[in-house]
């Protein structure tokens, strides 16, 4: 008896497994469907348990990555477009963790999941002993078992219980169809383009300088939770900085597409004017016809250059995406050492982009990342002439406690991410102050933190457009807050939006 209670049990809680944080467990509608079948057919013991197993074990993983994912991004995994994230997850650890400790931790991961196979191998097999009588009532009790599941699936709450596991299976089913639909939907958009042969859609910018600036991990939160307060007073004593300088300014909402990471999906969305929220999209953006922002200015005469601290690897998108030089890593001249994943503070990155000097025209984009997970090491502002080659920064990227030991603790993530992202914008706002005569900046965010960390749901990011006068005046009509505080009534211009709302001012062509 005690066997059997625990076989159940052992079943019973893999199947009632939650896949995000708020879910509540309920009794697993599946578990006498499954006792039943292995009673009723004894005969066929070993394929229905080597099948039972694998799909407990399956939707076991299927719900921790569900987990996974609703902790940092806010959503579902998606098993047509997330499978890549796997990689970049062993790449986050190996940075956050060590080599070591992440190999250690996948190890420990396999061995799990290979331990809990053979428990429920074991627990299924208590349930093919039993005599022909028993078989028999068996039978009926899948059928009953099965119907009340089946009743569960077709009228969820309105039965006691939950066939859960099997839901969560059939929806992700119908996901993947769903997610190859939108792909062809979204081949069909790449095709059609507004900005196609247009001649500059950046006329009004003149001998200017374009500068799109992404913040990393840069959401609506710095203005909302007051736990990062911090954040707005520092953009309003930045504010009246800028203003000393002759530069106007004006800030909103966007809506980024994702929340938590994956970067890139932002910058092609905001470059290409259509949603980039998945791996499969963007791949299908990349094997497309349709032209970048960067694109398009490169065709009308510009210079584009992609500034990106976060590229360790050879990116051959970039020149798809529009870039006619692009400034990886290892070309930005930073000889101190790392802060972790972080490869260089914000403050040297801006400072190599500076040093490329003034070119008339030029449509840049560059990619801060001080403000990206883990958080720690804790970067601070030094002068901006003593930077040299980044040494200056080594013994901050050695101080503190390492990431492992800070993120036993909720409260000090939040606290190393509002210091982390206090001092990228401290960078971004001193550069602009410093450097912005002679460019129309845009400084925006990419994606909220991930949601334990923000404490607020939604995708907005904000949005700065710094200049001179001049070059803001086409963006009058916008409706955006005048300073770096964007309103919090203001409507969310979705990120796909802004290519074709920002060339239509620039253009002049409505």
């Amino acid at each position: 008896m005690a066997r059997a209670a625990l076989s159940l049990l052992l079943i019973g809680l893999v199947l009632a497994q939650p896949n995000q944080p708020a879910a509540v467990p309920r009794f697993p509608l599946e578990l006498p469907v499954i006792v039943a079948i292995l009673i009723a057919w004894p005969g066929r013991a070993r394929g229905l348990r080597t099948l039972t197993v694998a799909a407990l074990v399956a939707g076991v993983v299927l719900k921790g990555l569900d987990l996974a994912l609703h902790l940092a991004f806010g959503r579902p995994f998606d098993p047509v477009a997330d499978l890549p994230l796997l990689a970049s997850a062993l790449e986050l650890g190996e940075g956050a963790l060590g080599p070591a400790l992440t190999l250690l931790a996948a190890l420990a991961l396999g061995a799990g999941l290979a331990a809990l196979a053979a428990a429920l191998w074991w627990a299924t097999g208590l349930w093919t002993r039993h005599d022909p009588p028993r078989r028999g009532w068996a039978l009926v009790a899948v059928v009953l078992a099965a119907g009340l599941a089946a009743a569960d699936l077709a009228a969820p709450e309105r039965v006691p219980g939950a066939a859960f596991t099997t839901a969560l299976s059939v929806e992700r089913g119908r996901a993947a169809r769903r997610a190859l639909d939108d792909l062809a939907a979204f081949r069909r958009a790449t095709a059609a383009d507004p900005w196609a042969g247009h001649p500059d859609p950046f006329a009004r910018l003149g001998e200017a300088e374009l500068r799109i600036i992404f913040v990393e991990s840069y959401g609506r939160a710095s203005f909302d939770n007051p736990l990062y307060a911090p954040h707005a007073a520092l953009m309003a004593e930045a504010e009246a900085g800028i203003a000393a300088r002759g530069l106007a300014m004006r800030s909103g909402w966007l809506g980024s597409p994702v929340a938590g990471g994956q970067s890139w999906l932002a910058h092609a969305t905001l470059a290409s004017g259509l949603r980039i929220d998945s791996a499969t999209r963007y791949s299908a953006l990349l094997a497309s016809p349709r032209r970048t922002l960067f694109e398009l200015a490169r065709a009308s005469g510009h210079e584009t250059l992609a500034v990106m601290p976060g590229i360790v690897r050879d990116w051959p998108e970039g020149r798809r995406l529009g870039f006619s030089r692009i400034l990886a890593a290892a070309d930005l001249g930073y000889r101190g050492q790392p802060f972790n994943w972080v490869t260089m503070p914000d403050q040297f990155t801006l400072a190599a982009f500076d040093r490329q000097g003034h070119q008339p025209a030029r449509v840049a984009q560059i990619v801060l990342i001080s403000s990206h997970a883990p958080w720690v090491p804790e970067p601070r502002m030094v002068p901006w002439e003593k930077l040299g080659d980044g040494r200056i920064f080594d013994a901050q990227a050695t101080a503190g406690d390492p990431p492992e030991v800070v993120w036993r603790d909720p409260g000090r993530v939040r606290a190393a991410y509002r210091s982390s992202l206090g001092y990228a914008l401290r960078a971004v706002t001193a550069h602009a102050t410093r450097s912005g005569h002679g460019a129309l900046t845009l400084i925006l965010g990419d994606h909220p933190p991930a949601p334990f960390v923000s404490g607020l749901p939604g995708r907005d990011v904000p949005a700065h457009l710094i200049g001179p006068p001049e070059l803001l005046a086409p963006f009058d009509g916008w409706g955006w807050t005048e300073g770096l505080i964007p309103a919090p009534d203001l409507p969310v211009l979705p990120m796909e939006a802004f290519r074709d709302r920002f060339l239509s001012a620039l253009s002049g062509r409505p």
